[in-house]
């Protein structure tokens, strides 16, 4: 599955977000080793450090279904002024990298205007006991 398509099932995610603080609706689709295709959006909370972001929501599911080799993730993000560009936060990085230093990440304003790094580019140096 290229990188498009994983775009638009991202953006899709993000349809079902709970952003009733931020109005900024954000999902992820993960791509497994195997083909698998899971997709998650961000959870706010009135309490926000309870809140969870697409990218650990989609990951959760992968893991909690046995998953733990990652090929792709891909980000998508809007408003109420359209899409946006959102690469992972801090957290989610560390969370990504725990599985890999190889992950893609894509990310981008728009499906015609994305951008791809792994994670490692995204965290240098990450922490791995």
């Amino acid at each position: 599955m290229d990188k498009k398509e994983l775009y638009d099932r991202a953006l899709t995610a993000a349809e079902h977000s709970y952003a009733p603080y931020s109005g900024f609706h954000v999902g992820a689709a993960v791509l497994t080793e195997d083909g698998s295709v899971y997709t998650g959006c961000n959870i706010e909370n009135a309490s926000y450090p309870a809140g969870i972001c697409a990218e650990r929501t989609a990951m959760a599911k992968a893991l909690s279904e046995g998953h733990r080799k990652f090929k792709k993730i891909v980000v998508a993000a809007r408003n109420e002024e359209g899409e946006q560009p959102a690469a992972p936060c801090g957290i989610c990085r560390q969370f990504i990298f725990e599985f890999g230093d190889d992950i893609e990440i894509t990310f981008g304003p728009d499906r015609d205007h994305l951008q791809s790094m792994t994670i490692a580019d995204l965290l240098p140096e990450g922490f791995r006991l």
